[in-house]
């Protein structure tokens, strides 16, 4: 699992302690003033250059906001799983 932030992101705080919770391991790469970096997740996601942007069996979920509801839907523990 990849997740893309920044720093200074709240939303990539809120993700990253989400899967902390669930005792999920990440890879974090930070794209904070690195335009490279930035543009290779703008390519990995579809065209979106906002973060967080997560990534899971190397497919694009999307932010905080896509992974909160994969939670409540229960169906974030599945797609976890396969990792």
């Amino acid at each position: 699992m990849i997740v893309y932030v920044t720093g200074y992101c709240p939303y990539c705080h809120a993700a990253k302690d989400l899967l902390a919770d669930k005792g999920v391991s990440f890879t974090e790469v930070d794209v904070t003033g690195k335009p490279g970096e930035r543009a290779l997740l703008r390519t990995r996601a579809e065209g979106r250059s906002t973060v967080p942007q997560i990534f899971i069996s190397g497919i694009p979920i999307g932010g905080y906001d896509e992974l909160a509801a994969l939670e409540r839907a229960g169906e974030l523990d599945p797609l976890l799983e396969k990792t």
